[in-house]
């Protein structure tokens, strides 16, 4: 059986090499092999991330980095604004809640990118806030936030509010710089870009966000980044962490490494590229703003009368092919193609030709009944 057609925005697939470092046997992970693996990964992650701010890694999801955020940054009852273009930055907004966090939610439309200057006006009227969440690139949407736009409106009236970024399907195949666009917390997760499984997450945490970790009142353990930074200048990690998607990430770094961090981000530009010209061809009207379409997965509406699910069964059942559906408010009305990681043309190719196929199986279907 030829090998699956993975075109999710997470997980991706694995390359040989990534698959040979998971089967690794085990080392103690408080001796110096892991020492060793866990500072080869910092200072890869760091390269990745265009950042010497410090980086800690969380054996978790996306999600738990995300959740780090709050009890590191804020206190009972204190404002977070929460910038959400679709799922994902609804979910912060979600964990907030869940901490006794004062959320106030300043939602874009589905398929639009926030507006710096909304954001910057909110801002204003609010003077009691000192924090704002932004995701970078929302994967339920297929768009690609403007966050140095943002960043810059957000200093220009308020010089001094942390800024956090959900950069979990940015980082590593979109260039962010964290220190250049004024970004004090950046997350990413090792399911995307990374080449490696789902169960790793990266926090790039600024001097001010340290300062601000200090004061920060809400509960903590699992998640506290100060316990994963002195641990990490030890050697080693304050809980037993997911030996093998370390041994994982290390390959994955030299993979990107070999590759460049610029043909990386041109790449990913490039495929997104095809991606939506290839759906425009099938006649498949796009969700995401033009002007602000992610390099990492592309989003586009279901076509009257098709059933989303079905269709997708049948991708995967007929040609191997996976690709998502809609989440939350758009589950059942669009789909999704992830094209970040390990992955071509070529790869995004044969996923739109199988596309094609049910497409005009179901329009024929459709035709037959009527």
């Amino acid at each position: 059986m030829a090998s699956q057609n993975l075109r999710t925005p997470g997980p991706t697939p694995l390359p040989a090499a990534v698959r040979e470092a998971l089967a690794r046997d085990m080392v103690a992970h408080r001796g110096p092999e892991f020492a060793a693996t866990l500072d080869e990964c910092i200072r890869g992650l760091k390269w990745a991330f265009q950042t010497e701010h410090d980086i800690v890694v969380l054996t978790a999801s996306g999600s738990g980095g995300l959740e780090s955020l709050v009890p590191n940054t804020l206190s009972p009852g204190e404002p977070l604004l929460a910038v959400s273009i679709g799922y994902f930055g609804d979910r912060l907004a979600s964990i907030g809640r869940a901490y006794g966090v004062d959320v106030v939610p300043l939602r874009f439309e589905d398929g639009q990118a926030a507006d710096p200057q909304a954001i910057a006006e909110q801002l204003t009227a609010r003077p009691d806030i000192q924090t704002v969440f932004v995701t970078h690139n929302e994967t339920s949407t297929g768009v690609l936030n403007p966050v140095l736009a943002i960043a810059g409106a957000v200093r220009q009236v308020r010089p001094d509010v942390l800024l956090l970024v959900d950069g979990i399907s940015s980082v590593g195949s979109v260039g962010v710089q964290p220190e250049a666009w004024g970004l004090d917390v950046v997350v990413a997760g090792s399911q995307k870009g990374w080449m490696i499984p789902p169960g790793l997450a990266f926090v790039a945490i600024s001097p001010r966000a340290w300062e601000r970790q200090r004061r920060a009142k809400l509960p903590r353990m699992y998640f506290d980044w100060q316990l994963h930074k002195k641990s990490a200048e030890e050697g080693s990690t304050p809980w037993t962490p997911a030996l093998s998607l370390f041994f994982a990430l290390q390959e994955g770094l030299k993979l990107m490494r070999e590759e460049g961090l610029e043909r990386i981000f041109e790449r990913h530009r490039r495929i997104g590229q095809h991606t939506r010209q290839l759906l425009a061809n099938l006649g498949l009207r796009l969700l995401a703003d033009p002007r602000f379409a992610s390099p990492t997965v592309t989003t586009a509406w279901v076509p009257p009368g098709v059933d989303a699910k079905a269709l997708l069964r049948r991708l995967h059942d007929r040609h191997n092919v996976v690709l998502a559906g809609g989440q939350g408010r758009l589950a059942g009305q669009i789909l999704r193609i992830g094209h970040l990681g390990w992955v071509d043309e070529a790869d995004i190719t044969r996923a739109a030709k199988a596309l094609e196929i049910e497409l005009e199986a179901a329009a024929g279907a459709d035709r037959s009944a009527a």
